[in-house]
This record gives C-alpha cells, structure tokens and sequence, in this order.
C-alpha cells in the first residue's frame, strides 16, 4: 500500500556501502558524479559494458556528455558477454593499465559490473590475473573507484561487495567478496530497464527472489535478511506482472528495482547457499544459460530441500507466491510445488532437461559445485548438511517438473 505515497521520478539517495542514486531519471547524476571524480584527481576512466545495452537505454549519451563537460578521458571496453570469463577482465584490465585509468565506470546488468568491479581490483594489482583473482590466490584490500550503472532489476551487485566470473578452461564459475568492491557511486534509474525482453524481466526478477530465499535461510542469516526477503518477495510478486504486461510501466519497473536493490543487500548479509552453489556450474558449462533462469530451474527441489529446516520462515516470506502455509515441516513438498506453480505461472516453465542436461551429467555437475573456488563455502551455509548425495539430489529432481 505505501507504494503509492511514492514519487517515483523524485531521486533519492540511499545509504549502503555506496552511495546509490535511485529513481527515473537518476542517471542524471552522471554529471555530479563526474565533477566528484574530477574533484579528487581522477581524469581517465575505463568504461566498462556490453556490445549495446549502453546504448540502446540511453545511458551512453548521459555518460559521455558528463565525462567531456568534466574533461574526464575515456577508453570502453564494451565486449562484456553474460557470464564475463576471466579472460574478458583480463584484456578489459590491460586497457585500463595501458591507457591509465584511474576509475572504473561499469554500465549494464549484473555481467558489466562484475566485470568493472573485478577489472577495479587488477588496476591496483597489475601484476595479477582475473584467474588468481577467482582462485584466490591472492587477497586484495584496494581497488580503483568504481562506479556502477545499473542497466537490470535482479543481481543487486550495485549494493554489494560480490563478483563471479567463469575460467572457461576449468569450467568454474567462482563468487569474489571483498570490501573494496562496493561500488563508490551506483545509479538505479528504472526509465534505463523498459528495453528488457520479457525473458530478461523474468530471468532478472527471479534472481532477486533467489538472493532472499538463500539470504534469509543460511546459517548466518539475521532478522535483518528475513525482513529484506519478505519485502523483496512481495514487491515482485506484486510488480513482476505488470512489467511483463506494459514494459514500459516505469512504477512496475521501478518497484522491481526497489526489490532487486533489497535483495542485493539482503545477500550481502544473509549470503547464499544451494540454488546459486549449484547454478554456477549449470552456467558455466553452458555459458549461454540465463543465471535467473538456471536459478529458476533449480529453486523448487531447493525449497523441498530446506524446508523443514526453515519451515516458520519459509511460509512467512513466501507468503505472496505460495500462500497459506503455516510453516510446519510435513509442508515441503507443498511449497516446493507452490513455488513451481509460480514460476510457471509467471512464464518460467524450462527445467534442467529442456535446456539439454541429463542425468548423466549429475555427476559432474555435484563435482563442479564442492570442488569450483567459493562454492563449497556457499555450500557449508545451508541450513541442512550438503553432502553430495543431498546436492546429486537436487539437481536429479530438477531435471523435470514435480
């Protein structure tokens, strides 16, 4: 109901870790920004994107205008793929390196900054690599300036100190954590999302959803998560069908942003543990898989796993979608099968088998999960033991509908 006491083209700031410029037309603070990053030294940045995205929302003409007015030089890596590779952060650091950034301004869905944040980190260490980054064979404490332009409603990474990339040769697709990632500066204007397909909608959506069930039910999840998971949780269930009905509905795709925002700093304290421990590998033997959509695939037999675990705070937060449970243990296998009927209602309907994978590929699959830097430790937050029989599981059982 308070939604409708909001103004949603009066820019607000709000207080995380970064400084984030939230509301239609916050991409207009390009300019302040600019002149703050003047201010302090920095007069060459390396901007950070896809092949069009940038572009095609508009942010692009924004950027580039702020940056000339301010005397700021630029270089843009703009060949960030879904699912970025240690070897895209690798060339995109070179460039910054040779042409001697000192800031990063990343543009795009969670791919883009992933990339700008990680490439931040190389700045400052150009003696190493995006594949010892993501191996962790170093521990870095300082990264160039980051500012990140939030082009999606899902990954929340514009709130938070995480990263992931794939190192295609492994086949891993590790997480990065570190304080010196929150990005100084993100914009979250909604008016820069209307392009969104309605499978990007979805797939993005989803993963705000994904980031609060894990982030509200891991070991170390606080009151704090389980209150950010409930409105997430509410706000998509609410908002998601009017976005895919009228993409262009900007209090639609602002609320979806609002939601993607919580549910970023809802991660960032609650952290993760099944669904994304086990899409990772999905995704990076598949690198053109949709990592909502893995996520999708993945969330029902997640839900059956850890319910009983969780019951009471499950059936609080899931309240929207799968209603009238009273959080009781013997519920799994009914809010796993409600939480099916809601994605697939929404128009999510892909499971692991219509995306090609088998059951023969299970195997690898739980292998990649214990064995790809980060994703064991996600693993050791679930609320129950993931042993490998309980991850071989989950993954057999999502191979078709329930």
């Amino acid at each position: 109901m308070w939604e409708k006491d909001v103004k949603i083209d009066e820019v607000k700031e709000i207080l995380t870790k970064s400084k984030v410029y939230f509301g239609v037309g916050a991409i207009k603070k390009i300019d302040e920004i600019s002149a703050d990053l003047k201010s302090k030294g920095i007069d060459k940045v390396i901007v950070i994107s896809g092949k069009g995205a940038y572009k095609i929302t508009g942010a692009w003409d924004y950027v580039e205008t702020a940056l000339k007015r301010h005397n700021i030089d630029y270089v843009n890596y703009a060949k960030v793929t879904p699912n970025p590779t240690t070897d895209g952060i690798d060339e995109a650091a070179k460039m910054a390196l040779d042409f001697g950034a000192k800031a990063v301004i990343a543009i795009g869905g969670g791919s883009a900054i992933d990339t700008g944040k990680s490439v931040a980190i190389l700045m400052e260490y150009p003696d190493k690599t995006g594949a010892e980054l993501y191996e962790y064979k170093f521990d870095p404490t300082k990264a160039a300036p980051i500012v990140a332009i939030n082009l999606t409603h899902g990954t929340g990474t514009e709130v938070n100190r995480f990263a992931v990339a794939t190192l295609l040769d492994k086949n891993y697709k590790p997480a990065i954590a570190y304080d010196c990632i929150y990005p100084t500066y993100s914009i979250d204007d909604p008016g820069l999302m209307t392009k969104l397909s309605a499978n990007q909608t979805l797939y993005v959506s989803v993963d705000a959803i994904n980031h609060v069930v894990e982030g509200a039910t891991s070991k170390v999840a606080s009151p704090y998560a389980i209150t950010l998971a409930k409105e997430t949780i509410r706000l998509v269930a609410k908002y998601l069908p009017d976005a895919i009905k009228n993409p262009e509905d900007l209090t639609a795709r602002y609320f979806l942003l609002y939601a993607s925002l919580l549910g970023g700093i809802g991660f960032d304290n609650g952290l993760l543990h099944y669904t994304h421990a086990l899409e990772h590998p999905l995704s990076a033997i598949k690198p053109d898989l949709s990592h909502g959509l893995g996520l999708a695939m993945l969330l029902p037999s997640v839900i059956n796993c850890i319910y009983k675990d969780k019951a009471a705070t499950l059936a609080d937060i899931l309240e929207p979608i799968v209603p009238n449970l009273k959080g009781e243990a013997d519920e799994a296998k009914k809010a796993a099968e409600g939480v099916q009927k809601w994605l697939f209602d929404i128009g999510v309907k892909e499971k692991l088998e219509d995306l090609g994978f088998k059951a023969d590929d299970v195997e690898k699959l739980s292998k990649l999960a214990f064995e790809t830097p980060s994703l064991g430790m996600l693993l050791g937050l679930a609320p129950n033991e993931a042993t490998e029989e309980t991850v071989c599981r989950i993954y057999q059982t999502s191979m078709k509908a329930m």
